[in-house]
C-alpha cells in the first residue's frame, strides 16, 4: 500500500469544508469527496466551532502561550548572556 502524501490546506480551504458540514453535507460525502480523514475533518470543526479560525495561535492554551513565552525570554537572556561574556573577553584583553 503506498503511503499518502501530507497535504497543505488553506484556512479557506478549511473553512468552505466546515461549512459544507455545518450547511447538512455529511461527513461520509465530505470524506470521500475531498479525500480526507475522518480525525482531519472532526479537528477543523472542532477548532472552527471553538475561534471560528484555524490559526495554531489561536488554539493555544493559556499555559502553552506562557511556555512560548518563556522560552522565547530565555532564548534573548541567553543570547545577551554569551555578548556579555565576549565583551568581557575583549575588554580583559586590554
Amino acid at each position: 500500500m503506498e503511503k499518502r502524501k501530507r497535504r497543505q490546506f488553506t484556512h479557506e480551504f478549511k473553512e468552505q469544508i466546515v461549512l459544507l458540514y455545518r450547511n447538512g453535507k455529511s461527513k461520509a460525502d465530505i470524506l470521500r469527496e475531498y479525500d480526507l480523514y475522518p480525525t482531519t475533518l472532526d479537528t477543523w470543526i472542532k477548532q472552527y466551532e471553538a475561534t471560528k479560525t484555524f490559526h495554531e495561535a489561536d488554539h493555544r492554551t493559556p499555559e502553552q502561550q506562557r511556555l512560548l513565552l518563556l522560552e522565547k525570554e530565555n532564548a534573548q537572556l541567553k543570547m545577551e548572556n554569551d555578548l556579555l561574556k565576549q565583551a568581557a573577553l575583549i575588554l580583559g584583553r586590554r
